[in-house]
């Protein structure tokens, strides 16, 4: 059985400054904290906040493809967690034919958000994760909006020349 979630924001862990995207499933009662690395984070925040960069970034190319193609995201679900690792699946759609293909929750979350495309999780990773019962832990949540409002205002000063020039 699968719970619709949204991703409600993003936050650092404290312990390991490593980013964390928030589920929230549609009642607001269970929230799934990922960890995930920093680009994927970035490509998120910038899809949350509403930030569009002047050339395609990858999640974005892979939308432009999809879309060119005549594909479509019908869902992305977030399928397993195993040794602290999560795995999920995209669900696409071509004509008359449906794919799915495995992917890293995180890239399936930055690609769900650019193609409006419902999140589903397991009931089995909620319930085997570090799920936060949302009534005791709003913290949580309102530091992944502080958050989320922080990564809005570095990516949207972000100027090419922050990134230096790339060498051979």
């Amino acid at each position: 059985m699968f719970i619709e979630m949204k991703v409600a924001g993003i936050t650092m862990d404290p312990f390991s400054n490593t980013p964390i995207v928030i589920l929230k499933d549609i009642q607001g009662k269970t929230a799934l904290p990922i960890w995930i690395g920093i680009l994927e984070a970035s490509a998120i925040a910038t899809e949350l906040g509403d930030v569009k960069p002047p050339r395609p970034m990858t999640h974005d190319l892979l939308k432009n493809m999809l879309e060119k193609l005549n594909a479509k995201v019908t869902k992305i679900e977030v399928t397993d967690l195993k040794d602290n690792t999560f795995f999920a699946t995209i669900y696409l759609s071509l004509v008359d034919r449906t794919f799915s293909v495995d992917a890293r929750p995180s890239d399936a979350i930055a690609l769900a958000l650019r193609t409006n495309s419902p999140i589903y999780v397991n009931e089995k990773v909620v319930e085997n994760s570090r799920a936060v019962n949302l009534g005791k832990e709003e913290k949580l949540l309102n530091e992944a909006t502080n958050e989320e409002q922080k990564w809005r205002e570095i990516l949207e000063n972000l100027s090419p020349d922050d990134f230096g020039k790339y060498k051979m």
